[in-house]
């Protein structure tokens, strides 16, 4: 089997605005977490550079105004910088204008910082609202990163889905925007973050070695049983770049490059490769009930 494997590192640089934004934090120490992120980052920016490989950091823009080097420090070492919202909002809880708002608020606040333009976008908390894709196609981003329609190939976002208790799901319109799919297992927070709230709380705290058997297995079926694709890992500095941690992910960071024909990519890298010779479709196995017809 001809081998064509890449791996997206990417990182969430939430800051404080994931505590303010989406926690709604009132207490310092909850919010002392975020002003953990730069540390992390540095650390993290450090092992990629001992590694040479690429990554794509998604950055708030109310992360970027508050720790402005550090964006620059994206920036300055190759990395891609995406859009991740103005405060770690969650864009179902906004109206349609309220979300074109926070959208060109935190693109505002990375030009402002770096410089940079983003062609890709991820949704704080991973919701998208029914306005979400066509605001994005209206300001201009080739790709989103937030949905799970697949696990290790892009494929192409829609407008208009439609579905009930009662009712055929109905699939919208196919539209020039890509996805790159994430997944719940290939992300961080859950494996090692504690979070206490009203409606119950999350233990975090697992050991590395457990995340670290389940990207290198995710990985491993990737390469030997598909021979190409990518495998996009969702990250934080403010938890990966804890120093037990790192080390895990320098591991696993190892077992990727020890595969002939795998290594690392940028989201963007990747997207604009994978768009060459492809239209917007719907799913292969998609039934003929659309609403914008064949």
């Amino acid at each position: 089997m001809a081998h064509n494997v890449h791996v997206a590192l990417t990182f969430d640089f939430d800051a404080y605005s994931t505590w303010i934004g989406s926690h709604r934090a009132t207490s310092p120490s909850m919010l002392s977490r975020g002003e953990f992120d730069p540390i992390g980052a540095r650390r993290i920016l450090a092992t990629l550079e001992r590694a040479a490989i690429p990554a794509t950091f998604f950055v708030p823009g109310h992360s970027a105004l508050a720790f402005p080097p550090v964006v620059r420090a994206f920036r300055d070492a190759g990395h891609e910088i995406g859009h991740h919202g103005w405060v770690h909002e969650n864009p179902v809880t906004l109206t349609r204008e309220e979300e074109r708002s926070v959208l060109l608020k935190g693109l505002e606040a990375l030009d402002r910082v770096a410089g940079v333009r983003p062609s890709g976008y991820r949704s704080p908390a991973w919701d998208n609202s029914p306005s979400t894709i066509e605001l994005l196609l209206e300001l201009g981003f080739e790709y989103e990163s937030s949905m799970m329609g697949h696990d290790h190939e892009p494929y192409w976002c829609r407008i208009g889905d439609a579905w009930s208790t009662t009712e055929e799901f109905r699939f919208g319109r196919p539209v020039d925007l890509v996805e790159l799919p994430v997944a719940w297992h290939l992300d961080d927070f859950p494996q090692f973050e504690f979070l206490a709230t009203e409606r119950g709380y999350l233990p975090g705290g697992r050991a590395p070695s457990t995340a670290l058997e389940i990207w290198k297995a995710e990985f491993d079926f990737l390469y030997h049983r598909l021979g190409s694709g990518i495998m996009v890992i969702t990250m934080h500095p403010q938890i990966m770049g804890r120093g037990h941690r790192l080390l895990m992910l320098e591991e696993f960071i190892s077992h990727v490059l020890a595969h002939e024909n795998a290594g690392f990519t940028t989201c963007a890298d990747y997207v604009r490769a994978w768009r060459s010779g492809r239209t917007p479709s719907l799913p292969a196995d998609a039934g003929d009930n659309r609403l914008g017809g064949p």
